[in-house]
C-alpha cells in the first residue's frame, strides 16, 4: 500500500471560512446523527488557523468545538489539529493529522484525510454538491486506499449553529 499524498501546496488564505461537511468517516467524537455540519477556518494572530466545528447533535441540540490547526511544514497540505483545551495543548503527541488530498481551484470543495487513513471529510463552501463531483473526490480517496464502507453522508436541513443558539444552551 502507498502513502497518503496530499496535494502539493494549500494557500491558506484561501482555505479561511466556511465549508460544509458532505461525507465522513465515523469518528468517535462525533453523533453520526449530526446534523447542518459546519468547520470555519480563521486566521490567529500567531499564525495559526482558528477552527470552528458547529452541528445540531442527534437531539437536536447546537453543539461546538474548537480547535486549533498549524501548518506541518512550507506547503500548508498538512497541518497539525488540537481541540484540547489551550492550557493542555503542548502535551505531546495530543495533535491530529489533517491532511488536504484533493482540492479544487477555485477552493470550493476539499478532500481531507489522515496518513493512517482512518479519517476523511469531504467539505464544501455550499451544502449541496452534484453527486458527480461527490464521486470524483470519493474517486481520489479510494484511488489513496481509504476504506469507504462506512462513509456517513450528514443532513443538510438550512438551519446554522449561530453563536446565539449557542449562548442559549
Amino acid at each position: 500500500m502507498s502513502d497518503v499524498t496530499p496535494v502539493s501546496q494549500v494557500d491558506l488564505q484561501r482555505y479561511l471560512g466556511r465549508w460544509y461537511e458532505i461525507r465522513r468517516l465515523p469518528l468517535r467524537w462525533e453523533d453520526e446523527a449530526a446534523s447542518d455540519i459546519t468547520a470555519t477556518y480563521a486566521l490567529s494572530e500567531d499564525g495559526a488557523v482558528r477552527v470552528d466545528n458547529r452541528c445540531f447533535d442527534k437531539e437536536g441540540e447546537p453543539t461546538q468545538s474548537v480547535g486549533v490547526a498549524k501548518p506541518a511544514d512550507e506547503t500548508n497540505a498538512r497541518l497539525k489539529v488540537s481541540f484540547l483545551p489551550k492550557f493542555i495543548r503542548w502535551i505531546p503527541f495530543t495533535e491530529g493529522d489533517y491532511w488536504i488530498l484533493k482540492l479544487d481551484p477555485e477552493y470550493q470543495i476539499a478532500l481531507v484525510g489522515t496518513p493512517d487513513r482512518k479519517h476523511l471529510w469531504l467539505l464544501a463552501r455550499d451544502p449541496s454538491v452534484p453527486d458527480m463531483t461527490v464521486q470524483s473526490y470519493l474517486a481520489e480517496a479510494r484511488r489513496q486506499d481509504f476504506d469507504l464502507t462506512d462513509l456517513i453522508t450528514p443532513r443538510h436541513t438550512g438551519r446554522e449553529v449561530t453563536d446565539a443558539l449557542l449562548a442559549e444552551n
